[in-house]
């Protein structure tokens, strides 16, 4: 089944773009902001015959429960998450070292923290995977994994509730084109990131996963050191049932892995 859905796609500028971040990179700013509302065509993988792999798309969609109750901020759960989310990249993937670095608790609500991420994107260029792979090891054993195959991988689980509304979509790499990425700066106090903005192209191919329950995972790729592609990802600006007032809450866990 395909949906109607509107995605804030990146723009071309002729000046390099950037978001100028808190120390903690929770309250952000885009400087010479350009966002265009674009409205896609979803496809809704669920309950379709055609299933995108991991291997294939940087994308996969799996059953993954988890014995964590309540992901509140004193973070008691964390030790026994990490250890769940090591079982499933090393089952899903075959990583042979898994390294947890960031959970990030979306909520869509004007007041919360942290909101769902409305802007289509992926996390890392090339030179900001390098650099956070410094910034999270430290040089020496950075340069020990560099030498192989390492990647940075992004499970998504939702929180509470089924997601009624903002899923969270991705962009079938095979329909990216080179110049449809933006190269965009993260200006932190203490340290400089990169990312990557998408601007709009006709030919990209939409896919989410439908009302998604906290007992389920998306685990999607961002950086690879040889090369899979990164996938392009934004919150969707839909709603599955409108008469559902669930607020839509999920976690966001950052992974590094090696080879």
């Amino acid at each position: 089944m395909t949906r109607t859905a509107t995605v804030n796609y990146h723009v071309h500028k002729p000046e390099r773009q950037a978001f100028e971040l808190d120390a903690g990179g929770v309250v952000g700013n885009l400087i010479t902001p350009e966002l265009a509302p674009t409205n896609v065509q979803v496809l809704d993988e669920r309950g379709v015959d055609r299933k995108t792999s991991f291997a294939e798309q940087s994308v996969g969609f799996t059953s993954f429960p988890t014995k964590v109750e309540s992901f509140d901020d004193d973070r008691n759960w964390q030790e026994i998450y990490d250890a769940e989310l090591t079982v499933l990249l090393t089952k899903e993937v075959d990583a042979k070292e898994v390294v947890i670095f960031d959970h990030t608790v979306r909520v869509d609500d004007p007041n919360a923290v942290r909101k769902p991420a409305r802007n289509v994107h992926s996390d890392y260029s090339r030179e900001g995977a390098e650099q956070r792979l410094i910034d999270i090891l430290g040089e020496d054993k950075a340069s020990e994994w560099a030498t192989g195959r390492y990647a940075f991988i992004n499970v998504w689980r939702p929180v509470e509730n089924p997601i009624n509304s903002a899923p969270l979509g991705f962009i079938l790499p095979s329909s990216v084109a080179d110049k449809d990425w933006i190269l965009l700066d993260l200006i932190y106090p203490d340290r400089k990131g990169q990312i990557m903005g998408l601007a709009a192209n006709p030919d990209h191919e939409w896919i989410y996963f439908s009302k998604m329950s906290p007992n389920e995972v998306a685990y999607f790729n961002i950086f690879d050191s040889l090369g899979q592609p990164s996938i392009a990802h934004s919150a969707l600006d839909m709603v599955e049932d409108p008469n559902i007032d669930t607020v839509r809450k999920s976690i966001e866990s950052r992974t590094l892995v090696r080879y």
